[in-house]
């Protein structure tokens, strides 16, 4: 059973959504960010990203946290953000490239997150928990969603698709990234109660993107918690902010990688090495792969299509089945000498929105030697490994398009 409950936002007003919108902060940098915001004081990367008012030196310092919640303090006061007057819940809509996916914005569960009601797929670095920990704490709120995933619940469907049928939307515009938002308000009661009892018949949710934020959330809760010992745990602190999409929505992108050399092996040698566990075929093809277990490979100028031989990876294992650990277990790890991925740093990874001649021009123009396009993880994979109290590598996973920022904001404590 998942617990999603409505909650008051914090939310422009329709005719501010597309100024007051941004990037999520952690997929911009600083200097990007601060482009980004150049003219608009209105954007809201002044509040999750405000070391564009401090210093990039600052990023992670008193000083910028608390800038974020003086910026988020001046949106509300200026009316650039304004608090609805009831929990309700709301229905997002992305629409990028003619695909669209629909998901609910509500309130899940801290608990269940610790109990594994809400499932996760990857580990964290403990610099950026401590990053949106800092923030959320300074903020009083969580001021981006986490991205959660569930199996197909027909009666949310059915609520969401007559809801959207019936109602205009809050907000409905298309960010300079050529995607398509699209938001609606759900306050009446009969179908909050309908949104919040289908979740309840839902077993579990799952992190698809959003690790660091709600690991954060449940740190941030945890020290409400001690300075609140006698909560209830219905308080605002107890949950988290979630944008949560079915699983038929979605679309998972390829995560390719590149790497620098041939760990001292020249091209014949290489391929010889990688034929052992690979069978090796020339392609006129663009290199993107057309099935699991097939690898598009660009070397000395060339495109070549690898699949890797039975018997090589447990198929029967959520892990060792993964495209990418196939890759690493039997090709970058013992011909490559690529140990670690997480640190080595002759490998980079290049998410599938940048495209496969993204691969060819890190090779061509910036001296790579190889560079390996994957074919994308399905979302019964993620749950298969979720559901197995499994990791996945890392790099594994690339969801498109991202949440905006800036349309909701939950405050924990007022």
């Amino acid at each position: 059973m998942a617990t999603v409950r409505p909650f008051a936002a914090l939310r422009p007003p329709k005719n501010l959504a597309e100024i007051v919108s941004s990037l999520p902060y952690d997929v911009i940098s600083h200097a990007e960010a601060v482009e980004a915001a150049r003219g608009n004081a209105r954007s809201f990367l002044h509040i999750c990203r405000a070391d564009i008012d401090t210093s990039e030196a600052q990023i992670h310092a008193p000083e910028t946290y608390a800038k974020s919640r003086d910026n988020l303090e001046r949106f509300v006061a200026e009316g650039t953000l304004v608090r609805d007057n009831k929990p309700c819940f709301y229905i997002y809509r992305q629409i990028m490239r003619g695909r669209a996916q629909t998901g609910i914005v509500g309130c899940a569960s801290v608990d269940e997150y610790l109990n594994g009601t809400i499932k996760k797929h990857e580990l964290t670095r403990k610099e950026k928990e401590l990053d949106r920990i800092e923030h959320f704490d300074a903020c009083s709120a969580q001021t981006e969603p986490v991205f959660l995933a569930y199996r197909k619940h027909d009666g949310i469907a059915t609520v969401v698709s007559e809801w959207i049928n019936s109602h205009e939307p809050e907000y409905d515009f298309t960010s300079s990234d050529g995607v398509s938002h699209i938001l609606w308000k759900v306050d009446d009661d009969a179908a909050i109660e309908v949104i919040r009892l289908g979740f309840e018949e839902v077993p579990a949710l799952y992190i698809a993107d959003g690790h660091h934020r709600t690991a954060s959330s449940a740190a941030v809760s945890a020290r409400r918690r001690a300075t609140h010992p006698d909560f209830r745990g219905d308080e605002e602190f107890n949950f988290l902010m979630a944008t949560i999409f079915c699983d038929e929505d979605l679309f998972v992108m390829d995560y390719n990688r590149v790497v620098k050399d041939l760990n001292g092996l020249s091209e014949n040698d290489f391929l010889a090495r990688i034929s052992e566990k690979f069978e090796i075929v020339a392609t006129t093809m663009s290199g993107a792969p057309k099935r699991k277990h097939e690898f598009g490979m660009f070397l000395g100028g060339r495109w070549l299509s690898i699949v890797a031989r039975p018997g090589t990876f447990n198929a029967e294992h959520p892990i060792e089945s993964l495209d990418c650990a196939i890759l690493q277990a039997n090709l970058l790890g013992p011909v490559l000498g690529i140990a670690d991925p997480r640190t080595d740093t002759r490998i980079d990874f290049v998410g599938g929105i940048r495209g496969i001649a993204e691969l060819e021009r890190r090779c061509r123009e910036e001296g790579n030697a190889v560079a390996f396009a994957l074919f994308p993880v399905a979302m019964a994979d993620l749950f298969r490994v979720a559901d197995a109290g499994e990791i996945m590598p890392p790099k594994s996973t690339w969801f498109e398009p991202k949440l905006r920022s800036g349309l909701f904001v939950h405050e924990i404590e007022r």
